[in-house]
């Protein structure tokens, strides 16, 4: 049975559909998750659920412990993981309500600790493709379906928010090239791949940010209208890709690592290998 990972953003708290249910309390080397994953299946599939803000929507983008949430995720199994994002656009053609199915990032955080690899053990894995190719196609096939316009491809800048942007900083990232504006993809694809977990990501346009000044600066409360709509959309969407999604692996995701570690395992101390853990545990020498 495949596992399935599901990130859930603003507004996508539950995932439903899923039978046998269960409530699994996850203690990682990094603290704890967003909130205790829900583990259930969909058909044939193993799903692991996750919201990121945690129930109730009680934590902010710079607050999340991302590396928790992954290893959570690479703990209980997980081969996929497809995140669930609120986005802004910054291109007039992808309008709110739409859906992108992003190929790209820019890390523009400040504060966020972003590697599993510290304290003696160094890697660098390869983001030039940050995103898993196979898993953003069966995304797009299904978003294709169940949608009325979707974006595949495009540049998603991650800012540390919780404050949205200032009309200059929004104009300076469309003149680097990218084409919507979140604040959640970033470490999460990072540490997604040092767990050479395939990771892709459905972002849910809500607003144009504030560069478009033929619309209204962006307000919490338009993005909530907005969201409630799309993630109508987004559960459809996963129903859809669920069953798309291969059984196996062919993609470079799974041995991200393989040619990443630079650090001999008999030189990575015993506390950094106990909590590195199942992130690194098959390149470690015996």
């Amino acid at each position: 049975m495949k596992t399935i990972g599901v990130i859930g953003g603003s507004g996508l708290y539950q995932m439903e559909g899923l039978s046998e249910t269960e409530s699994v309390c996850v203690e990682t080397p990094w603290g704890v998750p967003s909130a205790n994953p829900i583990i259930g299946t969909l058909g044939d599939t193993r799903i692991i659920f996750l919201p990121r803000h945690g129930t109730g929507h009680t934590i902010s983008p710079s607050e999340i412990n991302f590396r928790a949430n992954i290893y959570a995720m690479k703990a209980l199994g997980a081969e996929w993981i497809i995140s669930i994002s609120a986005m802004g656009s910054l291109r007039e053609e992808i309008e709110p309500g739409h859906v992108a199915i992003p190929d790209q990032f820019i890390d523009n955080t400040k504060r966020r600790l972003s590697t599993f690899f510290e304290g003696g053990m160094v890697a660098h894995v390869s983001m030039a493709d940050p995103v898993c190719s196979p898993l953003c196609d069966c995304l797009f096939e299904a978003a294709v379906r169940c949608t009325e316009t979707v974006h595949k491809g495009g540049t998603y800048v991650c800012i540390e928010g919780p404050q949205f942007s200032t009309r200059a900083e929004s104009h300076l990232y469309r003149q680097w090239g990218a084409d919507m504006i979140g604040m959640t993809a970033m470490p999460e694809a990072k540490l997604a791949r040092e767990a050479e977990i395939c990771y892709a990501t459905v972002a849910l346009c809500t607003d144009y940010d504030c560069w478009n000044e033929k619309h209204e600066d962006v307000t919490v409360s338009e993005v909530i209208e907005i969201m409630n709509r799309n993630v109508a959309a987004a559960k459809k969407i996963l129903a859809e890709a669920v069953r798309a999604i291969p059984e196996k692996r062919e993609c470079a995701c799974r041995d991200a690592l393989g040619c990443a570690l630079i650090t001999p395992g008999k030189h990575v101390p015993p506390r950094t290998r106990d909590r590195l853990g199942i992130i690194a545990e098959k390149y470690m020498e015996k």
